[in-house]
């Protein structure tokens, strides 16, 4: 499942020379232009209007003549399950209802049960359910909705092209992107109870959970090839732990997403858990414990998540894995893992999914899982302290997960010296968990300079105090460098473009975990996009200028240091 790897030894020196600080004085030189320009002559001659404009249309993907499999057909599949669950379906839980109308208070999974949830949750400001209430009709795709915008003046300048089997689409996770959160039997998660109050909620969002077949309609008609999504464990599985019954009305439309999306002539990649956790995992947890290497309580550390989560994605995949290409496991764990032992549960559940995945039903598409980390930089790569912080800020952000994973080795020093109840992996443990990903997911956003905490790295780590901001990373993380200049044009959250980062960080992963490499998110919020007339917000230079950067430093790392990779737009 790995790629070749090319000149190791040149591609280290190339990424360290990248972010070298190189000084000299006046503008850039243009070596490219090698003869001098031409005296101009001047003249008049009759004015005509001659400016011609190419006008192109968005080429669509074409309808499949073929479907191929990576998994026995549920069928089969359902016989590797322990038991094969039970199936049912629930009603709604709807706006400013307060109380339980169902009658069946004896069944621990009846109606009564699942309206017992949303009542306990407590949703605020839960005033809408959103314009649709069944699943809309697909209506044709206008040509003239079709037109692609005028090509930007400032592009790619090359001849190079991404590989025939390159990996490029869209994609939406269904929290951001379903609303529906409280409808067909879904269950509460944590993302409608942790968001703040001055947060948007995910209760209507884009309705995509009953616009899905217009959007992939739409999608296939601009010619995308991978639609990426998620699917919520609290629609599948509302009481969420094993031996629960299993929301028939949320198999059967995940079950059609997918069609739809091969039937529009796109492959789809599913991610299992996209933040949203089922919120009985945190319920009742008042705990005000900090986070360690975590940001956020995900429930990860439960002492239930584990088996649950196993059999919910048993569960998936016995009934997908046969017309889906490729699998994520975990988004960006590290940001809900909360703590140790929340990091040490999602590679545990990792591990025994990808096992199922390639061991049991013998599935021969791809899984792996994907992280976040803004690469860090080191502020003066000249300077040995700067150099060491950004290299324990990388291994702690990636390697706490990548290290037994990828490469079957121990976590970092820096997370067992660091972190309150670290515990090396057992040989056995090591062992099992050692290559279990097919693919080196990464949401590479931007990047951010690090250099080491003013008292010191080791003096910060020993202190485990709410007083010490920095720990447990025990670095500064700034935006600017040595010179005072913004590492990029800055969007409006944390994101900054900065794409010549991006290729060092690529050829960082290549270099140090060997696998094949999944860029599986990455964006650009405008700043004040909101205030802008939807055909300025259209022309999106800004978001352009990003998009285009990044994908270029993914050819130019293509091409300089994988035979082939994956990239998903997000």
């Amino acid at each position: 499942m790995r790629n070749s790897v090319i000149c190791l030894s040149l591609l280290a020196a190339c990424a360290q020379a990248q972010q070298l600080y190189i000084t000299t004085t006046g503008y850039d030189e243009r070596p490219q232009c090698t003869q001098p320009a031409a005296s101009p002559e001047y003249y008049f001659q009759p004015f005509s209007y001659s400016m011609n404009e190419t006008v192109r249309f968005a080429t669509s993907v074409p309808a499949p003549t073929s479907t191929q499999t990576y998994a026995p057909p549920y069928s089969e599949a359902v016989k590797h399950l322990t038991t094969k669950p039970a199936t049912t379906t629930w009603g709604n839980w709807l706006p400013e209802q307060t109380e339980i109308t169902a009658t069946d208070g004896d069944d621990p999974y009846g109606q009564a049960a699942w309206s017992s949830m949303w009542q306990q949750v407590q949703l605020e400001n839960y005033t809408t359910t959103g314009l649709y209430s069944t699943t809309v009709s697909p209506t044709p795709i206008p040509t003239s909705e079709l037109v692609l915008p005028p090509r930007d003046y400032f592009g790619p300048t090359d001849c190079y092209n991404f590989p025939d089997d390159f990996v490029f689409g869209v994609a939406g996770s269904a929290a951001q992107v379903e609303g529906a959160v409280a409808l067909e039997g879904r269950s509460p998660t944590i993302l409608e109870k942790l968001v703040g109050s001055d947060q948007p909620k995910d209760y209507v969002t884009n309705e995509n959970y009953y616009l899905y077949k217009q959007d992939i309609q739409r999608l296939a008609a601009m010619g995308v090839k991978y639609y990426s999504f998620s699917i919520p464990w609290t629609r599948i599985l509302p009481f969420v732990l094993p031996g629960s019954p299993v929301n028939e009305q949320g198999i059967k439309h995940y079950d059609d997403l997918i069609n739809t999306v091969l039937e529009a002539g796109m492959q789809p990649v599913v991610t299992l858990i996209h933040f949203d956790t089922p919120w009985m995992f945190v319920s009742g947890d008042d705990s005000t414990v900090r986070p360690d290497i975590g940001y956020n309580n995900g429930g990860y550390q439960n002492e239930t998540f584990v088996d649950a989560f196993v059999n919910y994605a048993k569960i998936v995949l016995s009934h997908y894995a046969d017309r889906v290409p490729i699998w994520v496991t975990f988004n960006e764990p590290l940001l809900y893992c909360f703590n140790f032992t929340g990091a040490q549960n999602v590679i545990n559940a990792h591990a025994q999914v990808y096992h199922f995945y390639h061991d049991e039903l013998k599935a021969t598409g791809k899984m792996g899982i994907k992280f976040n980390d803004n690469f860090g930089v080191p502020r003066d790569p000249r300077n040995a302290s700067d150099v060491a912080a950004a290299n324990r800020f990388n291994e702690m952000q990636l390697g706490l997960f990548a290290n037994p994973i990828f490469l079957g080795q121990q976590y970092p020093d820096s997370i067992l010296s660091t972190l309150p109840g670290a515990k090396p992996l057992s040989h056995h443990d090591l062992s099992y968990i050692a290559n279990t990903s097919d693919f080196f997911g990464i949401d590479p956003y931007t990047a951010t300079v690090v250099s080491p905490a003013p008292e010191g790295i080791d003096d910060c780590a020993a202190n485990h105090t709410a007083a010490n901001t920095l720990w447990p990373y025990c670095v500064v993380q700034e935006t600017q460098n040595v010179y005072g200049w913004d590492i990029g044009y800055r969007s409006e959250s944390y994101v900054y473009i900065t794409p010549t980062y991006l290729r060092e960080y690529l050829g960082y992963l290549w270099n140090t975990f060997r696998y094949p490499v999944l860029v599986s998110e990455f964006g650009f919020p405008v700043f004040a996009e909101a205030d802008k007339e939807l055909p300025d917000q259209r022309f999106d230079t800004p978001r352009s200028i990003y998009y285009l950067s990044y994908m270029s430093e993914i050819l130019k790392a293509i091409l300089g240091i994988m035979r082939s990779s994956l990239g998903c737009r997000w």
